[in-house]
C-alpha cells in the first residue's frame, strides 16, 4: 500500500505518492483546474492516480494559522476531502499543513528555478511535504513501522 498527499488550493491539486515502504514522498503532478468550483475531473484524476499507484490512504493538507487555527480556506479543504472519501472508500485524513508552500518555496530558491518554473512544481513540492511530515509522524508514533 502507497498514500497520497494531496496539497488542495483554489485553482489546482498537487499530488504526491509514498513509496510502498511509506519512507518517503516523491511529488507527482499537479492537477489544474479552470474553476475553483469544478472538481470533477480534480476527483476523476486523483482516482486514476489511487489504482494506479496502488495507493490505500489519503492525505490532505489543513491551511492553519501559526496559532493553529483552521484558516478561511480550511473548510473547502474539508469539504474536498469528504468527497474523496465518498468516491474512493479510502481513509482521508486531514494534516496540518503549516507553512508547507513556504517550504517548498525556499527549496525551489535553493534549486534555482525563476518564477515561472516555481509555479508549475510548488504545489506538487507542497504535497509532498505535507506527505513526508505525515509519513514520520507514522515512524514516531509505531516503533514498528518502516523509518
Amino acid at each position: 500500500m502507497r498514500i497520497m498527499g494531496l496539497d488542495f488550493g483554489t485553482v489546482t491539486c498537487g499530488v504526491a505518492i509514498s513509496d510502498g515502504l511509506l519512507l518517503t514522498a516523491q511529488p507527482v503532478e499537479t492537477i489544474r483546474r479552470k474553476h475553483a468550483n469544478k472538481l470533477r475531473q480534480t476527483y476523476a484524476r486523483i482516482e486514476e492516480l489511487i489504482a494506479s499507484s496502488e495507493v490505500g490512504r489519503i492525505v490532505v493538507g489543513l491551511p492553519v494559522t501559526l496559532g493553529g487555527d483552521e484558516k478561511e480556506r480550511a473548510a473547502a479543504c474539508r469539504e474536498f476531502a469528504e468527497g474523496l472519501e465518498r468516491r474512493t472508500g479510502l481513509e482521508v485524513i486531514m494534516w496540518d499543513e503549516r507553512l508547507t508552500t513556504v517550504e517548498a518555496h525556499r527549496i525551489l530558491d535553493e534549486a534555482g528555478l525563476d518564477y515561472e518554473k516555481k509555479a508549475e512544481v510548488v504545489d506538487k513540492i507542497a504535497a509532498a511535504i505535507i506527505l513526508q511530515n505525515y509519513l514520520d509522524s507514522l515512524s514516531r508514533e509505531d516503533p514498528g513501522q518502516p523509518g
